[in-house]
């Protein structure tokens, strides 16, 4: 049997008395940390399997778009959507979704996708061209003051020039002439400060935004 001196009887001592105190934190505390730890682990498991889900999913779709299939495209992008919200797959799925639901002349649906990757997509640069193609759409359904509140709504730099050219292009139907070459002259301050240094900012968008400009000048 193991002997202890004086110094060594008093420190097992102290270290009962302090496990008898705090044993049952250190306990709890090390249990939680490996659950955590499990509960960590098994999130990462799942978010890599959703990823590979969608990402094969969203694969299919793109088959879906190229054979023209509009069916399989909605259906295959409300999967995505409604089981993989969570991925960057959904927003792409939602946007390619309504392109599709557009050009087929379905402007009500269409308008809900890019509704939802306006929202809901994971890039924000995705959300801002949602919210332009969505604004857009509202215009071809006659929803103009619809579109321009979506347009109100500060998006990055590089989609100023847009924003304000397709403002200027509502502006212009609802015959505010002033407020529309005002907007056409943000786009065109927008589009040189993106292209400094560029030698594109005189290239043939910037004159389409000059003859816009131009033109509700002459009609001012």
């Amino acid at each position: 049997m193991a002997t202890y001196d004086l110094e060594e009887q008093e420190q097992l001592e102290e270290l009962k008395t302090w496990w008898q105190l705090h044993g049952a934190i250190v306990t709890a505390v090390i249990a939680a940390l490996a659950i955590a730890m499990v509960s960590w682990q098994g999130w990462q498991w799942w978010q890599k399997s959703q990823t590979t889900q969608a990402a094969q999913l969203f694969g299919n779709l793109q088959q879906a778009l190229v054979q023209q299939d509009i069916k399989r495209v909605r259906v295959m992008a409300g999967e995505l959507i409604d089981k993989y919200s969570g991925t960057a797959y959904a927003g792409m799925a939602a946007m390619l979704s309504g392109k599709v639901l557009a050009e087929s002349g379905d402007l009500k649906s269409a308008q809900a996708q890019f509704g939802w990757a306006a929202e809901k997509a994971k890039d924000a640069g995705l959300r801002d061209l949602a919210r332009l193609r969505q604004a857009i759409v509202l215009v071809e359904d006659k929803q103009l003051d619809e579109a321009l509140k979506l347009l109100a709504v500060s998006p990055a730099p590089t989609f100023v020039a847009r924003y304000q050219e397709v403002r200027g292009d509502i502006l212009v139907a609802k015959g505010k002439t002033a407020d529309a070459r005002q907007a056409y002259e943000t786009a065109l301050k927008a589009l040189a400060d993106a292209k400094k240094g560029d030698d594109q900012s005189s290239g043939p968008y910037r004159e389409i935004l000059q003859t816009k400009r131009d033109s509700v000048g002459a009609l001012s």
